[in-house]
């Protein structure tokens, strides 16, 4: 065998037409060392300018916050420094609050037209109007260059609570609402008893719901031993509900109701604390039978 490569075969070019551009070999010319010295001292250059520049300005802001503003934190001085620039309270809106006094929401935020618009925590002012026993929950904005807009979501009463002679308001979750003007909600809100019953009585109330009633026929629900309730009905009696199985025994005291009109009886008490059994005690005992005479 022959070890002659064969040639590429020549394709003719047209008439007239260019030669095409043979590649050259040759390395394109690389930059002297003085010049690639250059170059990276210029890259340093800028970046110590910018550097030096950003410090001169951070050095004229803290102589600024030191010669005008004044305050513990850096915060307050901010604040206090655009305080005289004109950045100042102008106005404080109170949105949501019913039953909460504006003197107090006033008085919890701390914030008075003049001051510092940004002299303020927004976050320790939130807090402060949420300490309110009224205040569920609270939002402070700022809304520049004058405003600040206070949100309040107050507490929605759903129980007097009734321990030790004393009367509270709370809400659905059992935290305390207030401790005054309780007078006013007598009869709109459900009376309850005993250590615990807050914190057990949105579940007892949902139950009554579904039987209105006898929702309208209690008087108060009293939380024994901090385990079951008991029910004073309108008819002076009480209802002894069992542990964990109140629906059951409402459902039954109902049907009791609508086929017997049990609580229209004078009665003491009506046990239903056992599912198989009914225990009721009348009021006033029966009176006693006469004496029957011997005969003659």
């Amino acid at each position: 065998m022959s070890d002659v490569k064969p040639r590429r075969p020549r394709v003719p070019r047209a008439p007239g037409a260019a030669a095409a551009p043979v590649p050259s070999a040759r390395m394109p010319d690389r930059p002297g060392r003085g010049k690639l010295m250059w170059r990276q001292w210029r890259s340093y250059l800028r970046r110590a300018v910018a550097g030096a520049a950003l410090a001169v300005v951070l050095m004229l802001g803290a102589f600024a916050l030191h010669a005008l503003g004044q305050g513990d934190s850096i915060a307050g001085r901010i604040g206090d420094a655009t305080g005289q620039f004109g950045l100042t309270v102008k106005d404080v809106q109170f949105i949501g609050n019913i039953k909460t006094p504006e003197a107090l929401l006033r008085e919890a935020l701390d914030v008075s037209p003049g001051d510092a618009i940004l002299g303020f925590s927004v976050r320790e002012a939130r807090l402060r109007l949420e300490r309110i026993t009224w205040v569920k929950s609270a939002t402070v904005e700022r809304r520049l260059p004058g405003l600040v807009v206070v949100r309040i979501e107050e507490r929605a009463p759903f129980a007097v609570w009734q321990l030790d002679g004393k009367f509270t308001l709370v809400d659905r979750g059992g935290n305390l609402v207030t401790d005054s003007e309780v007078s006013a909600f007598s009869g709109q809100v459900p009376l309850i008893v005993g250590p615990g019953a807050p914190q057990a009585a949105a579940a007892l109330m949902d139950m009554l719901a579904v039987q209105p009633d006898l929702m309208a026929r209690m008087k108060a629900a009293v939380r024994v031993g901090e385990r079951r309730w008991n029910l004073r009905m309108s008819n002076g009696a009480d209802i002894l509900l069992p542990e964990g199985a109140e629906a059951q025994a409402l459902a039954r005291l109902a049907e009791l109701q609508a086929s017997l009109q049990l609580l229209d009886r004078p009665l003491q008490a009506v046990d239903l604390r056992l599912p198989d059994r009914l225990v009721i005690r009348p009021s006033t005992p029966p009176a006693d039978r006469p004496a029957s005479r011997k005969p003659t």
